[in-house]
């Protein structure tokens, strides 16, 4: 990796470049002064279809000048701006700092729109239909990626229309995601539960507990065990949002359904991250942006509570 940290690349491609241009001109130099073998009627003897001959004409003097005008434009413009490894030019321009200014720019336009909904309380703007049409592009731009252009998410990204929150969908925790994103973590257990035949009885009581088809007696085999899983979700499976452990009671599965599906997340455990994102969005942004991804989930008579 030293290869790719160290300058040399960097004084390796303007070498390059100023090489090329000397030697352009220094080309263009000695063609001029070449001089070729011409017949008395001024013709190099170079003949095509039968009449075309090829004349001993030196270059238009307008062409060769017009040759030195653009090496001259190229060492002007390295001299600017950037194009010499890592000389950043006397302009100090960027493409990361125009985007930089055209991005600041835009925010201070559209401000003013931003200072309303600040004053607002994210489920007063959650209501508000520009705020709403806002919010939404600020989330296709940013979260479709990954939740789907409809929010539903897909296995092991989560749903945000459905209103389960692992570590709680309240507007403040919202944000805070958004501002630092989220890492959560389930350990492999399958030690701690005991054999292989204990892990798929634990996996047939987990079932039971929301309701969904499981063996009964693998069922009540697993209940004892469950102790071990417990400590995060809870005696009755319920889960814990202070620590971002799942409710196993709501037939909601992130992770995947069914029995082999659990069998597998005691087993190897799960680790499933979402990457901060506020660095890309202003304050007045992730304002807009959490109130509606939280009326999402809250939409009706539940937004009112």
């Amino acid at each position: 990796m030293s290869d790719f940290t160290s300058n040399f690349w960097s004084i390796y491609v303007a070498a390059i470049t100023v090489v090329s241009i000397v030697a352009c001109l220094v080309l263009l130099w000695l063609s001029g002064k070449a001089k070729v073998m011409a017949s008395s009627d001024n013709t190099t003897g170079h003949v095509w279809d039968g009449d075309l001959r090829e004349m001993n004409n030196p270059l238009p003097r307008w062409w060769a000048w017009l040759f030195v005008i653009t090496v001259i434009f190229a060492l002007i413009y390295l001299a600017l701006y950037p194009g010499l490894g890592t000389y950043g030019g006397k302009f100090g321009w960027s493409s990361t700092g125009q985007h930089q200014a055209e991005v600041d720019k835009g925010n201070a336009d559209v401000a003013p729109l931003y200072a309303k909904f600040m004053v607002m309380k994210p489920e007063d703007v959650a209501k508000d239909p520009q705020a709403m049409a806002i919010g939404e592009r600020l989330f296709m731009n940013t979260c479709a990626p990954c939740h789907g252009s409809d929010a539903r998410g897909n296995k092991g990204i989560p749903n945000l229309t459905d209103n389960d929150w692992l570590g709680g969908g309240t507007p403040d925790i919202i944000k805070a995601d958004i501002i630092k994103g989220r890492r959560a973590q389930m350990p492999p257990m399958a030690a701690a539960v005991g054999t292989a035949d204990d892990v798929k009885n634990v996996a047939n009581y987990v079932l039971s507990l929301s309701g969904s088809p499981h063996d009964s007696l693998r069922a009540s085999l697993g209940k004892p065990k469950f102790v071990v899983c417990a400590a995060c979700h809870g005696p009755d499976g319920k889960g814990n949002q202070t620590i971002g452990s799942a409710n196993l009671t709501d037939d909601i599965w992130l992770h995947g359904y069914g029995e082999a599906a659990i069998i597998a997340m005691v087993n190897n455990g799960k680790i499933n991250q979402m990457p901060a994102q506020g660095d890309k969005f202003t304050p007045e942004q992730i304002h807009v942006l959490a109130s509606y991804v939280w009326g999402l989930s809250n939409k009706g008579p539940a937004a009112a509570k």
